[in-house]
C-alpha cells in the first residue's frame, strides 16, 4: 500500500476527506454506501462499470424482507425446483407456501446503486488503481475515470466491495492472495415464445451431470422475458461454452437468441482476515463470500455489505480500527457452519457420477426437502423436528455405505 507512486502517475488528492469511500457498486458495495450514507457520513461509491456478474439470479425471502426489495426488482418467482441426475432422473422439488425471488443483475446492480445514491452515496464510475497514504496517515484511493484521467480522494475508511481477485483486497489485506477460485459462465437468453415443453417460467432447473461440469452443477433459471443458463467449474481445463452449449441443447433451449453472455471469477471460501487492521474492510466477493454446492452470492454480499458498514460506523464513532474485525467475526457465527457444511457436501455429493446419482434421489425424500428449503428460504440450519432430522441422517449413510437403492 505504500509502495512508490511514479512520478508521471501521481495525482494530487482532491480537496476534503470523505468518510468512507467504497470500491465496487454490486449488491455489498451499494449496501454498504446506502447504510453508511442513511447515517449521515460523506461516502464515495466508486464503480467501474461495463460488468455484469455471471448470475443465476436467486434471492430467498429473507433477503427480500431485510434488505427491502421490491416487488419491481423481481423478474420471476420461483415455486419449483427440478434436480436432474446424470441418468436424467428427475426429482422436482415445490417450494411450500412460499418463491424463491429472481432478479435480473443487468437491472438490479444498478438500481441498488441508485438507492444508494437517493439516500445520500455519491456515485462516480471509475476503476479502482491503488491506495496509497497522506503524510497524516490517511488513505488515498487513486482510480481512473472513463475518460482515462487519474482521481485521487482522501478517506477516513475503504470497503472493498470489488468482487473476487479484488484489488483492494491484494493490496491492503494480509492472506488475500491466498484465495481460491472457481470461474463461472453464463448466457442469457430470450425466453422462447411458445414455452417449449421443458421449461416452465416458475420453475428452476439445476443439472447435476458431469459434462455440465465436474464438480459443480448447471443451471437453467426463469427470468422472466429472459433465462440464465450456465455453469461453473474449478477444472481450468474444462471448457464452460461448450457445457453451456451443451446444457441449452439438452433444455431444449438450443435454437433460442442469446442476448448476452458473461464470466467471472468466483471464490470458493471466505478469506481468512477481512480487514487491514486500521482502516480497510472487506464484502461480498472480495472477503470470499459465496456459499459452496449452491454458488449463493446475493445474500452473502448484502449481508456482508451490511455488516462491513456497521464496522466502519464503529470505527468513526471510536477511532479504534479493531471495530472492523466484527465484520467477518459476525458472519462467521451466523454462517460459518453453513458453509462448512455446504463445503463437505460439494465436495463429496458433486464428486462422481454416482455420487451425484445418488446425491438427486436423496433429493426426492420429502423430510430433506422440506428443512433444505427451511433453511435456504430463512438462511439458517434448521434446529426444528428432530426426528425428521435423525431420518434424513439415517438415509444419508445409507447412501454413503452404498445401502439405499437407486
Amino acid at each position: 500500500m505504500n509502495a512508490r507512486v511514479p512520478i508521471d502517475q501521481q495525482t494530487a488528492p482532491e480537496s476534503g476527506t470523505w468518510d468512507a469511500v467504497v470500491v465496487g457498486g454490486g449488491p455489498a458495495g451499494a449496501t454498504a454506501a446506502r447504510l453508511l450514507a442513511q447515517r449521515g457520513h460523506r461516502v464515495l461509491l466508486l464503480e467501474r462499470g461495463g460488468r455484469i456478474k455471471p448470475c443465476g439470479g436467486a434471492i430467498p425471502p429473507r433477503l427480500i424482507r431485510d434488505f427491502d426489495i421490491p416487488d419491481t426488482q423481481l423478474v420471476a418467482r420461483a415455486r419449483q425446483a427440478r434436480m436432474i441426475a446424470p441418468s436424467t432422473k428427475r426429482v422436482d422439488i415445490p417450494i411450500d407456501n412460499g418463491f424463491v425471488g429472481m432478479v435480473d443483475r443487468h437491472r438490479f446492480d444498478p438500481w441498488l446503486r441508485e438507492r444508494a445514491a437517493h439516500s445520500g452515496a455519491q456515485l462516480r464510475a471509475g476503476n479502482f488503481v491503488r491506495l496509497t497514504r497522506d503524510a497524516d496517515g490517511l488513505s488515498v484511493v487513486h482510480y481512473r475515470a472513463d475518460a482515462g484521467t487519474l482521481h485521487a480522494v482522501r478517506t477516513r475508511a475503504v470497503i472493498g466491495a470489488d468482487g473476487a481477485r479484488s484489488g483492494v483486497a491484494l493490496q491492503a489485506v494480509p492472506g488475500a492472495e491466498r484465495g481460491r477460485f472457481v470461474f463461472a459462465y453464463h448466457e442469457i437468453l430470450r425466453t422462447p415464445a411458445p414455452a417449449t415443453p421443458d421449461h416452465d417460467p416458475q420453475r428452476c432447473d439445476v443439472y447435476y451431470q458431469g459434462d455440465i461440469s465436474p464438480d459443480f452443477y448447471g443451471w437453467v433459471f426463469p427470468h422472466g422475458d429472459t433465462l440464465s443458463v450456465g455453469t461453473g467449474s474449478a477444472d481450468k481445463g474444462f471448457s464452460l461454452r461448450q457445457a453451456v452449449t451443451a446444457l441449452r441443447a439438452r433444455a431444449g433451449m438450443g435454437a433460442a437468441e442469446v442476448l448476452r453472455r458473461e464470466g467471472a471469477p468466483i471464490p470458493m471460501k471466505p478469506l481468512p482476515r477481512w480487514d487491514n487492521g486500521r482502516d480497510v474492510v472487506l464484502a461480498g466477493d472480495a472477503a470470499g463470500v459465496v456459499a459452496p454446492a449452491s454458488g449463493e452470492g446475493i445474500y452473502y454480499a448484502m449481508l456482508g455489505g451490511q455488516l462491513a458498514a456497521e464496522a466502519v460506523l464503529e470505527l468513526l464513532a471510536t477511532g479504534r480500527p479493531r471495530a472492523l474485525r466484527q465484520a467477518r467475526r459476525r458472519f462467521m457465527a451466523e454462517h460459518g457452519r453453513v458453509f462448512q457444511v455446504l463445503g463437505l457436501m460439494q465436495w463429496f455429493w458433486y464428486g462422481s457420477e454416482q455420487r451425484r446419482e445418488r446425491f438427486v434421489k436423496i433429493c426426492e425424500d420429502k423430510d430433506v426437502q422440506q428443512l433444505t428449503f427451511e433453511s435456504y428460504m430463512n438462511k439458517t440450519l434448521s434446529r426444528r423436528r428432530p426426528l425428521a432430522q435423525l431420518r434424513i441422517f439415517l438415509k444419508d449413510t445409507a447412501h454413503l455405505l452404498g445401502l439405499a437403492r437407486l
